[in-house]
């Protein structure tokens, strides 16, 4: 019996290497996998302009640069040292940079991988990141499938073309580093997969799991309650059965979300015996030394852009709403566009400007698929606009890579 395309023609040899004749899983990550190699590339010519750093050699090859360069050899400290019993202080007692500021669940997993199949943690983390990110690549597909009828009804292409955004977005190289994007971008689109499918039990399970990968559990709360909110307003018009069991699990997961946020923290102050460690050790990285919602943005003028800077944050800001708001989002499920508002605003509040932000819009993928939508009501449209986006994107790539993974600071550093 011969095997059949997706379009029901039956497979030539020819016809198996076309793309359009994969199943949606192999048409998703054969755009991951393109995604990877071209970032791969990008590391690969970078690194030739490294300079030796506390990190590692001049001109290292892909595996060590990707894996130990800033918050990798934290990772790779947890993974092979665990974490210190007590908050470290310098002379005067504030508490010095240390890895209570990092969640433990990728380097266990990473150990894990290390353990099992005794590869190095400069080869085992890389590969870790790249095949999460890959299952993430998956359920963002699904998420967007059946969690945006109404978008997907519009354009079918829509799931697909959201993950080519993610995979071009500028600094999804840091999906293949050794780095927590991979993990909690997995965790993130399996928690708003398993909420769209009404799986309550599996979604407090993965939440918790996210309230060990990031601090980005909270702003999933406000999916549940948005999520609870449309089953109740559906069942009063005779749409939805809403029984008191699902009412009480809907709850227990608001519940587990807003827990889960706090999770990380509580550990770090029983084990420590400080309650307030986990926020003392973050406001070491703080440019203020204060942990306090939306301070950061109080000295944007004096961070990076210096006088310049309403040229670039004013135009951020003002693409961010737009997507955010955009009818294309609003087509969107209940539970993707929640997610996408609610994680902007939180990330906003907790997050001091700078590199690392662009990095954390990574998790806002359901704003790739408004941003995919948003042009082309005729299939050549939506083709221009797709290519015109994501050819973009993949120039920022370039930049962001050279501009801020690599490392070769003037003067003297640390300041």
């Amino acid at each position: 019996m011969s095997e059949v395309a997706t379009d029901g023609h039956p497979l030539t040899a020819a016809r198996r290497l076309d793309p359009r004749t994969w199943p949606w899983w192999g048409q998703t990550l054969g755009v991951y996998a393109a995604s990877r190699l071209f970032a791969a590339v990008v590391f690969l010519w970078v690194a030739g302009y490294q300079k030796a750093n506390v990190w590692t050699q001049a001109h290292p090859s892909y595996f060590p640069w990707v894996s130990l360069m800033f918050d990798g050899s934290w990772y790779k400290k947890i993974a092979l040292y665990g974490y210190p019993s007590t908050i470290p202080l310098d002379a005067h007692g504030n508490v010095q940079q240390n890895a209570w500021a990092f969640f433990p669940l990728y380097p266990a997993l990473a150990r894990g991988v290390m353990t099992v199949t005794r590869l190095p943690w400069e080869v085992a983390a890389p590969l870790l990141s790249t095949v999460l990110a890959g299952g993430a690549m998956l359920l963002i597909h699904r998420g967007i499938a059946e969690g945006a009828p109404r978008a997907v009804g519009r354009w079918p292409g829509l799931p697909l073309a959201t993950v080519a955004l993610v995979c071009a977005f500028p600094t999804s190289p840091v999906l293949q580093t050794a780095y927590t994007e991979s993990l909690a971008l997995l965790l993130v689109a399996g928690a708003l997969l398993a909420v769209v499918r009404r799986r309550y039990a599996w979604a407090g399970l993965v939440i918790v799991l996210l309230g060990l990968s990031r601090a980005v559990a909270l702003p999933m709360a406000a999916v549940v309650v948005v999520h609870a909110g449309v089953r109740w307003w559906d069942a009063r018009r005779g749409r939805d059965e809403l029984r008191p069991r699902t009412v009480g699990a809907l709850a227990l997961l608001t519940a587990v979300a807003v827990a889960s946020g706090f999770l990380w923290p509580a550990i770090c102050g029983w084990v420590t015996g400080d309650p307030s460690a986990y926020l003392r050790t973050q406001e070491s990285w703080r440019g203020l030394h204060s942990v306090q919602p939306f301070i950061g943005w109080t000295y944007v003028p004096q961070f990076w852009f210096h006088a310049s800077w309403p040229l670039v944050v004013v135009p951020a800001v003002a693409f961010t709403l737009a997507v955010v708001l955009a009818p294309s989002a609003f087509r969107l499920g209940r539970e993707l566009h929640a997610w996408g508002a609610a994680y902007v605003v939180y990330i906003a509040g907790v997050v001091e400007p700078g590199s690392s932000l662009a990095r954390f819009l990574l998790l806002a993928f359901p704003l790739g698929a408004a941003t995919a939508g948003a042009v082309g009501r005729t299939r050549r449209g939506r083709a221009a606009w797709l290519a015109f986006v994501v050819l973009l994107m993949l120039g920022l790539q370039v930049l962001w890579v050279r501009q801020i993974w690599l490392f070769n600071p003037q003067g003297d550093w640390p300041p």
